[in-house]
């Protein structure tokens, strides 16, 4: 959001302005992955000493690109969405199969929600500005899904006709709870689900 323009702020001329602002999104992509990372570890209250332990940083530092905790929650969140939504098509270049690119980009999409639990909680005192999130989520996400459903059902490797809105909705109801539930491992049931969209044997 507006701290784009605290970042980059000197008036020096030349070819360094890019670079420096490169510099300076890479390692703000860095902090954002060690937050990311520490939030799954510890919740959302985590102390920042503990981020910026993490990301290698002062403290000082991330006050100064997230003045409040809920400015960090929210860049952690859209950060996350992206590195979801850019994975899709970079799985199904890479991988074996469109079914196999399925499979690894939905574990991906477990990592994020696992987080974002936390966050929904955070942020319930501002409900405009979760509903806001949610449909940047969906806006970003349900096309990646889609993509991905697509080239498994053209492949044969999944039934067709499957909506791919119902099986991110079954996968985010599967993660409920997970964290508060030492016994429970959403992932084991997320692999039955995801099995479970292969073609029937006839």
């Amino acid at each position: 959001m507006g701290d784009g323009a605290k970042i980059g702020g000197g008036g020096g001329a030349g070819r360094a302005a890019p670079s420096k602002r490169k510099d300076a999104q890479r390692n703000k992509e860095t902090l954002l992955d060690a937050t990311a990372a520490v939030f799954i570890r510890s919740g959302v209250e985590a102390p920042v000493r503990d981020i910026a332990a993490e990301a290698g940083v002062g403290m000082g530092t991330i006050y100064r690109h997230f003045p409040t905790r809920a400015d960090l929650i929210i860049a952690v969140y859209r950060h996350q969405v992206e590195a979801c939504a850019e994975a899709g098509p970079a799985l199904l270049a890479s991988s074996a199969t469109p079914y196999a690119a399925l499979g690894q980009w939905v574990n991906l999409f477990v990592d994020f929600l696992v987080t974002k639990h936390g966050l929904a909680a955070v942020l319930q005192s501002d409900s405009s500005g979760f509903d806001t999130l949610h449909t940047y989520f969906l806006d970003r996400l349900l096309p990646v899904c889609t993509e991905l459903f697509d080239a498994a059902a053209a492949a044969g490797e999944i039934r067709p006709g499957l909506d791919p809105y119902e099986v991110m909705r079954g996968v985010g109801n599967l993660c409920i709870g997970a964290d508060s539930d030492d016994r429970y491992d959403p992932r084991r049931l997320v692999e039955l689900l995801i099995a479970g969209l292969r073609p029937l044997p006839h």
